[in-house]
């Protein structure tokens, strides 16, 4: 019978869960929003990668959950996500000594040793600037997708700075632009730019050291990515799947609990 090892990461905006093999090869991964009850929504999503691979419950040896709602998963251990973070970003990415986790509700910076393991992490404080849910707002506000939104800053050609670090004033600002008549993808240049700034304030209080490596849904956005490099001054790297790795670190965790 074929063994694998899960990892899950129930999130403030959205869950993630992995299969892992025994020689460390992710074999499926699913992600979706969390809504109300983020351990239903890990359970369907663990029954739909076990359909996938055509195994059953049994298959599984071991599992870890991560992520705010890891205490309302039944798993063999809860580990903090700022641990699993690092495991996953330091065996997909070897030389990462900074990681950039910008999330739906919180950003966070996480210095690495050589050997992966933290050495030092900060995280913002309680305002959603900076994070997924404020880029969440600021695509309502503008009638535009949210997946749209690195595009659109890479069309900018004088992009509008955005002043408040408050998401509800910042939503304001943007409304202010666009009754003046700015350019749809000048107002987004100047959005990641703002998440750009506080992350990089965050990153100045661990101290940078390459290599940069991103991670969150927010990674999937070049904009924020490509702002983030010139503000570092230091080149950002994102693995394929920057969402799922802290739900791949628990899973290494978990391959780590069974002989």
């Amino acid at each position: 019978m074929d063994v694998y090892y899960l990892g899950v990461d129930i999130g403030s905006l959205t869950t993630k869960v992995v299969l892992l093999e025994p020689g460390g090869r992710l074999v499926a991964r699913a992600v979706q929003r969390s809504g109300y009850r983020g351990r239903e929504v890990a359970e369907k999503l663990i029954a739909g990668l076990l359909g996938e691979t055509g195994t059953s419950r049994g298959a599984i040896r071991a599992t870890v959950a991560t992520g705010y709602g890891r205490i309302t998963f039944p798993a063999d251990r809860e580990m903090t996500e700022i641990t699993c973070q690092a495991r996953g970003v330091a065996r997909l990415c070897p030389g990462a000594r900074t990681v950039v986790d910008v999330g739906g509700q919180d950003s966070k910076v996480v210095k690495l040793l050589p050997n992966g393991r933290v050495m030092d992490f900060v995280m913002n404080d309680k305002c959603a600037a900076g994070t997924g849910r404020f880029l969440e707002v600021m695509a309502q506000a503008l009638e535009v997708s949210l997946d749209d939104l690195g595009e659109l800053a890479g069309q900018a050609r004088n992009e509008t700075p955005i002043s408040s670090t408050c998401t509800v004033f910042a939503e304001s600002e943007v409304v202010s632009h666009i009754a003046q008549g700015a350019e749809r993808a000048d107002i987004v240049a100047g959005l990641c730019t703002s998440v750009a700034s506080r992350v990089a304030a965050l990153v100045s209080r661990v101290g940078l050291e390459r290599d940069v490596v991103m991670t969150g849904g927010v990674a999937r956005n070049l904009g924020v990515v490509r702002a983030l490099a010139a503000k570092l001054g230091a080149p950002v790297l994102v693995p394929d799947d920057p969402t799922v790795t802290a739900a791949y670190g628990a899973a290494l965790y978990a391959r780590d609990l069974t002989p």
